[in-house]
């Protein structure tokens, strides 16, 4: 994280934009739907809500606003996620159980701590460390649950019989298809990591370190619906070679035989999105597959998936290439054009890279080291951003993480081949 705090009127507005933007998210829902756990993954709106707010309250208000009188105790159980430094918390699998506090009380909640927030940051305490800085983790930190709160009401509306639609839209770039290209890639020794000028970046960024590349060739687009199709007709589903151990385990136990979302009826292939239910588009990114899948459909296509420092390298020298103007369809869009594209805004793309420590890395002191560090085993690396990742908030440099069987982000694939042999 940037140890240079932002001016006291800069944060309190980005404090403002954020906050309304996770409740223009959830406008569109009705009472009902704030409250759905389908899943232990995926957790209710409310409940995300609530959880954002929480933690403003506990890592800024109570330890840095004088005479600050908690809103309720009994939340502070509730909607703490993961933190063992402070306290128990709820079941992560019977979020959907809390039908109180009601979602009324949970927005009075948000006012109260939108109103302390807003005293603490037009006080002198705003413009300096730690307040500054805490404001901005907790900034990043509500935009990675607007993400969430996304992704979750996409299964949550999806996995309804109705498959409702979260609003209504259509996508106006209906891109003909095109050949899969290459761009030559030359490595060597290169430097990976956030640089200490960026105005905001996470602990698990760091360091910048040195990191040794072969000659690569990266594929230009993310895979389509249409090439990710082929793969399922021509068996990839069935045929044990293609996929590693753990990966074939998984697909056979939950009896995958699409990405999640797609089903087929009569000869026609559907997709659900939040716009609702459509005939599968041939050159949409195909998405909402496993880190497993993934790497299934790169061994038959006879190329590989990316390390996360080759993907990093790519994207910094892809000077073109800036996260795109954010639209209402909440669906990746196809391609157009040439040269690398779709690096930050359409799929987050699955790498070989396990989701470990830089060299030197140390987490953030006290409770909030528990933010990054502590997930550091089992899970794989995602590079890049999606279409529902919040405006300004991904970089070349974000690490994302999920284990390798989750499939309900947008995820999608990213291709990659070995250069010339020496």
């Amino acid at each position: 994280m940037s140890a240079a705090a932002p001016r006291v009127a800069v944060l309190s507005d980005a404090y403002r934009y954020v906050r309304s933007k996770t409740e223009d998210l959830c406008r569109p829902l009705s009472v009902d739907d704030h409250g759905v756990q389908p899943i232990a993954d995926v957790s209710p709106p409310k409940w995300h809500l609530a959880h954002t707010t929480w933690f403003f309250e506990t890592f800024l208000l109570r330890p840095y606003l004088a005479d600050y009188r908690v809103f309720d105790e009994q939340y502070s159980e509730l909607f703490n996620s993961y933190y063992e430094g402070v306290g128990s918390r709820h079941p992560r699998a019977e979020r959907g159980n809390l039908s109180r506090p009601t979602l009324d009380e949970i927005h009075k909640y948000r006012r109260y701590v939108d109103v302390a927030m807003t005293m603490l940051l037009d006080s002198g305490q705003g413009t300096n460390d730690p307040v500054a800085s805490r404001t901005m983790l907790g900034l990043n930190h509500e935009q990675q649950h607007q993400e969430l709160i996304v992704t979750d009401l996409k299964f949550i509306l999806g996995h309804n019989p109705l498959r409702p639609a979260y609003q209504p839209g259509a996508d106006n770039n209906l891109a003909p298809s095109r050949p899969q290209s290459y761009v030559p890639v030359t490595g060597g020794l290169v430097m990976i990591g956030a640089e200490s000028n960026e105005p905001f970046y996470f602990d698990n960024e760091t360091p910048r370190h040195r990191v040794w590349l072969e000659d690569f060739e990266f594929a230009e687009r993310l895979v389509t619906n249409q090439e990710y199709l082929a793969f399922i007709e021509d068996g990839g589903y069935r045929t044990p070679s293609l996929w590693l151990s753990d990966g074939w385990r998984e697909a056979s136990a939950r009896a995958w035989q699409a990405p999640e979302y797609w089903t087929q009826r009569d000869s026609t292939w559907y997709e659900y999105t939040l716009a609702g239910e459509s005939e599968l588009h041939p050159t949409f990114p195909v998405t909402h597959i496993s880190f497993y899948e993934a790497d299934a459909f790169a061994r038959w296509s006879a190329a590989r998936l990316a390390t996360e420092f080759e993907w990093e390298h790519v994207a910094k020298q892809a000077t073109n290439e800036v996260e795109s103007t954010k639209t209402s369809f909440f669906h990746p869009r196809a391609a157009t054009g040439n040269g690398v594209q779709q690096l930050l805004d359409e799929c987050w793309q699955w790498t070989t890279s396990s989701y470990a420590p830089y060299p030197g890395f140390r987490s953030l002191s006290g409770t909030l080291g528990e933010y990054n560090g502590k997930f550091m085993a089992n899970q794989m690396v995602l590079r890049g951003g999606s279409c529902v990742s919040p405006e300004g908030h991904v970089r070349n440099t974000y690490r994302n993480f999920f284990y390798a069987k989750d499939r309900w982000q947008f995820t999608g694939i990213r291709l990659v081949r070995n250069g010339a042999k020496l």
